[in-house]
Order: C-alpha cells, then sequence, then structure tokens
C-alpha cells in the first residue's frame, strides 16, 4: 500500500495523540477507508478471541478480558490476541505450573510502577495469543481503563490512531510504532508504566 501521506507523523508522535484536524479531507479519506478495511477482519479474530477465552477459562478458572487492540478496535490485520487476567501474586508458582505444558512463558514484566506481570504465549489457528496474568487489582485498573476508551474514545480518534499505527509500521518507524501502540493505554491510565516491548515491535 502507499505510505505516502500529508500528515506530520513527528508532530503526530511528540503530540502524543492524533485527531481529524490533523488531517485533510483527502487523507482522512484514506484513513476511514482502511479502518473499515481492518473491521472485516473482526469476525474472524472475534471468533478466535472466544476461543482463547474459554482456554484460559479452563487453565485458570479466572475470566479474561481482551486488553489489545482488538478490544479497543485499534488492530491491524497482523496484530495478534492479548487477554489479560486477574490473579493473586501468592499463587503464581501454581500459575507457572498449571500453564507450563500449554503456554510458553515470556517473561515477568512491569504492570505499575510497583506492580508485574506474568506472561504467557500460545497460537490458536496461526494467531498469536498473549495471557497476561496481572496482580488482582491492576486487572480491575485495567478493566476500568478499557471502560473509559470504549466510552471516551471516538471513532473518529479511532480511526485516526489506527491510520498513524500504519503509517509507522509500513515506513518502518518501529521503534515509534512501538511507542504510538500504547499512547492511547497510556492516555487513559497513567497509573500504569507503559514501556514498549522490544520484541512486539515488528509485529
Amino acid at each position: 500500500m502507499n505510505t505516502d501521506t500529508e500528515l506530520d507523523l513527528s508532530a503526530i508522535m511528540a503530540a502524543g495523540w492524533a485527531t481529524p484536524a490533523d488531517f485533510t479531507p483527502a487523507e482522512y479519506a484514506r484513513a476511514e477507508a482502511f479502518y473499515a478495511a481492518m473491521r472485516a477482519h473482526d469476525a474472524r479474530l472475534l471468533a478466535l478471541r472466544e476461543q482463547a477465552a474459554g482456554l484460559i477459562r479452563g487453565w485458570t478458572g479466572r475470566e479474561p478480558r481482551d486488553v489489545g487492540s482488538l478490544g479497543t478496535r485499534l488492530n491491524l490485520e497482523t496484530s495478534d490476541l492479548d487477554l489479560g487476567i486477574g490473579y493473586p501474586v501468592a499463587k503464581r508458582d501454581h500459575l507457572m505450573q498449571v500453564l507450563a505444558d500449554r503456554t510458553t512463558f515470556l517473561g515477568e514484566r512491569k504492570t505499575s510502577f510497583s506492580t508485574t506481570r506474568l506472561v504467557f504465549s500460545f497460537t490458536l489457528e496461526g494467531v498469536e495469543v498473549d495471557l497476561s496474568a496481572l496482580t488482582e487489582e491492576d486487572f480491575v485498573v485495567a478493566c476500568r481503563m478499557l471502560d473509559q476508551i470504549a466510552e471516551a474514545m471516538t471513532e473518529e480518534e479511532r480511526v485516526c490512531h489506527l491510520w498513524v499505527k500504519h503509517l509507522l509500521r509500513e515506513q518502518g518507524r518501529l521503534d515509534d510504532y512501538a511507542k504510538w501502540k500504547l499512547v492511547t493505554y497510556a492516555r487513559f491510565c497513567p497509573e500504569f508504566n507503559w514501556v514498549p516491548i522490544p520484541e512486539k515491535a515488528a509485529s
């Protein structure tokens, strides 16, 4: 796809947000068309998400929530699935045992400035599924954030955000792409420590 753009991507990165005011009518029309094309993948991805949630529910006894770009409707065609659960920190050793033969452990990562989460990965029908086990308190905060995004982020802002995300990825600006993926979360949940994950920059 042609990635020529009239947008000043560096200025948008510096501002940390994108709105239709940043776009010419022609550029916004391209962004809208791209957004609609990405939505065409929703049915398949939502079905896979439901399968993944059922597996996680069976393995952990916890109700997962989509904490990634599909849940916020900011996903690219190549985006993976990201599901989160709340899980007691004192029982993390048990969780590691339960998931050992079913997933790949990706590591322990900072969530807030004082808490961490465990991250696991598995593949379902060729799609990578990441599972984050947050502290129970952090999971409540994450769910509140997702509710706020669903309520407050407009369709126009989603269109703009996804177009910038697409352009950064296609232009090979992977560090900026990794940072941009997090701006929505950081805007609605400053309590968490939103740090780009290096191995996710190309995904």
